[in-house]
């Protein structure tokens, strides 16, 4: 007797959505590598970390996302940027363990100890960025749809508003967690921590209501371009 097995249904997936899904896996690992330089915040003597510019793009992403596809699926892509945060981590572990070559050390003398140097120490930092990430992005998820109300929340004031509000709330909270975690016991971590906090705030209320009104802009029209990559299920159920 021959059993009939159905097709998996396919499931379109707009591109707006797709597009900013990759932009923020990347995003996750970026922030991590960033994060190790000190910037200085001239004209001050105040420093910022530099994975401060990599993880606004996070917030940005996760607003524009829950604006135009709902904060349940901006709290799932939140979840899903686990994924390539500990493949990185597991990726450094086993470079940080493999033999270099004679080519490298005889080739680039003091590349090994600065890769070493720098990378054998970046296993604290990303560890203590998961902590401070999912915090302050479900955070500023959420505050960003509460500030919604019963209306769209779809003007572009209204939008430029919320999105100003909820990343300096919630990026006030991830520079405290973030710089205790991550250097807390190596310098003295008074400067970072204040010029961590003024940066990202002062950045969320100036830079990133205009990054959210164009991240919308750009999704809406890649999703008025085409309906995206296509996708397949085993189950049949969406993603």
């Amino acid at each position: 007797m021959t059993q009939t097995v159905s097709a998996p249904r396919r499931i379109a997936m707009p591109l707006g959505l797709f597009v900013f899904t990759l932009v923020y896996g990347g995003m996750t690992v970026l922030a991590g590598f960033l994060a190790y330089k000190q910037s200085r915040l001239w004209p001050t003597d105040l420093a910022v970390e530099s994975g401060i510019f990599a993880f606004l793009m996070l917030v940005v992403i996760s607003s524009t996302i829950a604006q135009l596809y709902g904060r349940g699926m901006a709290n799932r892509i939140v979840w899903w940027g686990f994924v390539p945060l500990a493949l990185s981590i597991a990726l450094m572990t086993l470079v940080l363990a493999l033999p270099a070559s004679p080519e490298m050390i005889a080739g680039r003398p003091g590349a090994l100890e600065a890769f070493e140097m720098v990378h054998g120490q970046f296993w604290r930092v990303v560890a203590s960025g998961p902590v401070a990430y999912l915090v302050s992005l479900l955070l500023n998820i959420w505050i960003f749809d509460r500030l919604r109300g019963s209306g769209e929340g779809s003007s572009t004031i209204g939008l430029m508003a919320r999105g100003a509000v909820a990343s300096a709330f919630s990026q006030g909270v991830d520079s405290v967690i973030f710089v205790t975690l991550a250097f807390y016991g190596e310098f003295d971590i008074t400067s970072l921590l204040v010029g961590q906090v003024i940066a990202k705030v002062t950045l969320s209320l100036v830079l990133v209501p205009f990054l959210i009104t164009f991240g919308v802009r750009a999704a809406r029209w890649l999703d008025s371009h085409g309906e995206g990559p296509i996708g397949r299920t085993h189950s049949g159920k969406e993603w």
